[in-house]
């Protein structure tokens, strides 16, 4: 009997550690001319990791897919419209998507849209990619230590997408056709 119990403890406790490893699932949204726009995410910390996340040598250089980012953590980061959308100058058509941001030049990133949807966050067919725009990039005037989208109106059949995290504030202008 003790060993069962010493068995069912060593279960529960790996269990709540892999939950507690797992980053929040988190939404934003934002509706314009009727139409929804949504990202579904999940975001990690800093955690004391700063100046260590971004660049050849940070942690994020270590997934395999490195200069394109998954752009949150564990599954991948979900984009859905309601209505044909200009991103950045790309042509999005309503439907479901995956972000990734690539971040070859640390100064400049681009929004990946692709195809691909569902997959673990690890998981990256370039030969899917809608297409990719460039982002407008920004710091911070702190640390922003959990992952975030945001997405607003910002009047006219027009939104902005943006991400921030750590030292970075990246963003895309969006237009509801």
């Amino acid at each position: 009997m003790k060993s069962l119990l010493t068995l069912a403890g060593a279960v529960i406790a790996a269990a709540a550690l892999a939950s507690a490893q797992q980053s929040p699932s988190q939404t934003a949204s934002v509706t314009i001319a009727g139409k929804t726009i949504g990202i579904k995410y999940a975001a990690p910390s800093v955690k004391g990791r700063e100046g260590k996340l971004f660049g050849k040598d940070g942690r994020i250089a270590k997934d395999p897919n490195y200069p394109v980012w998954r752009a949150g953590a564990n599954s991948a980061t979900s984009f859905h419209t309601d209505a044909d959308l200009d991103a950045g100058g790309l042509a999005v058509p309503k439907g479901d998507y995956t972000l990734y941001i690539n971040l070859a030049d640390p100064d400049n990133w681009e929004l990946i849209v692709n195809k691909q949807t569902g997959q673990w966050g690890l998981t990256y067919d370039a030969s899917q990619d809608l297409g990719r725009v460039k982002m407008n990039m920004s710091k911070p005037a702190a640390t922003i230590e959990t992952l975030q989208y945001k997405l607003g109106d910002e009047g006219g059949h027009k939104a902005r997408l943006v991400l921030e995290w750590e030292d970075h504030v990246a963003s895309v202008p969006i237009t509801v056709k």
